[in-house]
């Protein structure tokens, strides 16, 4: 067989090279990019919690991160889909200042209290990046495809410290349905370069323990499905709000740096009802708490509320962490419900409302392996599986398109991105 004239045992191994080195190259790229950004992520949240004064600056804040996005940013605003919109069809240009913006927005929103992640930030990096790389290089369409996809798996390796869920994270997320294994030896060494080169900068991640594993037997596995489908359920409350609150937000508050305004004296006036700031950043406090002890069962709910407040509103960040929290919290407050232990159901909980919320079911499973070890593959597996299909075609990626329907009766959406069916759905409400 030939490819290109050329004997496949001469091209082959060219190609394995190139790809290792390419994907190599874009994880140094995204690895060092997220370095940086954890380190000024811990900088600004330690100082939101030594000055608690500057939430109250939240607003100013979000009008000015939204006025600079409006008037520099181009394209940049589309974040996370618009990478997705170039895996799918490469008609635009991702600009690099889009890493800047993204880096400088979320340490922005976590310095003044907005309820927000880290991932779409390393993402929206590692795509702007491997963009560059590719144009650098003057990558066809092809190469540039599997550049950006290499550039989510960069990104979303080295901010979580989870080399092989970002490998396949890279060639699930495009798509529902479907894995793109064109691109797996090229995100895999991105995902892992991207891994190391963070921890090489000195930068570590936070470790959780599930705990005991309970032994299988049909009532642990019964409990374990209800369970899923309420994460399920809830990452799907968690994207359609989050969208809704975004049109919401657009429709009340056209001006988009008036909007970030409005958007930070909501989250003000959020803290003030609930008094507590637990619900603001990252909430990496709530999420350490949810897996030593049983969970407000409110507290999924207003980290919930907080998250699609800010992100709505058009501030900077990610939604992973969020969606972490969401679900440890829900899960933890289940367990003494269902008579299984706290860490064990905060860890089935924190992976399983991130897979229905991002439609990842198999990267979702390898990153609770490589966070929680392996005892716990098969109640993950099962989380994952459940959650994936009660969390329907909505999702936090409105470009990501549906490969495959989740099920029989939703075989016409095929075809469509999650931002098309959910204005069809819209009127067909009207």
């Amino acid at each position: 067989m030939k490819d290109g004239g050329k004997p496949v045992y001469v091209t082959l191994p060219a190609a394995f090279v190139k790809w290792i080195v390419l994907g190599g190259a874009v994880g140094l790229l995204a690895g060092s990019a997220s370095a940086l950004f954890l380190a000024g992520l811990d900088w600004a949240t330690g100082a939101r919690v030594n000055h608690p004064w500057l939430l109250y600056l939240l607003p100013i804040a979000g009008a000015a991160v939204s006025w600079l996005y409006a008037k520099f940013g181009g394209n940049s605003g589309k974040g996370n889909n618009l990478i997705l919109e170039q895996i799918h069809d490469g008609g635009e240009t991702i600009p690099l200042r889009m890493a800047p913006f993204t880096l400088a927005g979320t340490i922005a929103t976590h310095l003044f209290g907005g309820s927000a992640g880290r991932e779409g930030t390393a993402v929206q990096m590692g795509g702007a990046l491997s963009d560059g790389l590719a144009r650098l290089i003057r990558a066809d369409a092809y190469d540039r495809r599997l550049l950006l996809m290499c550039g989510v798996s960069g990104g979303f390796g080295a901010v979580f410290g989870t080399p092989l869920a970002g490998a396949v994270f890279g060639l699930e997320v495009a798509a529902i349905g479907i894995l793109r294994y064109e691109a797996l030896i090229p995100c895999l060494s991105a995902g892992l370069i991207g891994d190391w080169t963070t921890r090489a900068w000195g930068i570590g991640h936070s470790a959780y323990s599930i705990g005991a594993v309970p032994a299988l037997s049909a009532a642990v596995i019964a409990k374990v499905a209800a369970a899923s489908i309420l994460f399920g359920l809830t990452s799907r409350l968690f994207s359609e709000l989050t969208h809704a609150l975004k049109r919401a937000y657009a429709a009340a508050v056209p001006n988009p740096a008036l909007r970030g305004f409005a958007g930070g004296v909501l989250i003000i006036g959020l803290v003030a009802l609930l008094g507590t700031r637990d619900y603001i950043g990252l909430s990496l406090p709530l999420l350490e708490e949810a897996f030593r002890q049983a969970a407000d069962p409110l507290a999924f709910l207003w980290k919930t509320i907080a998250t699609s407040l800010t992100l709505g509103a058009g501030f900077q960040g990610g939604e992973v962490t969020p969606l972490f929290v969401i679900g440890a919290t829900l899960g933890s407050a289940l367990a003494p419900l269902l008579q299984l232990s706290v860490p064990f159901m905060a860890a089935l909980g924190l992976i399983g409302v991130f897979c229905g919320a991002a439609n990842t079911p198999i990267a979702c499973f390898i990153l609770g392996l490589e966070l929680f070890g392996a005892e716990g593959a098969i109640p993950l597996f099962i989380v994952c599986s459940v959650s994936y299909l009660f969390s329907g075609h909505s999702g936090i990626y409105t470009s990501q398109r549906i490969a495959s329907g989740k099920y029989r009766a939703f075989g016409q959406h095929e075809g469509l991105t999650g931002l098309t069916l959910a204005q069809i759905r819209r009127k067909k409400r009207e």
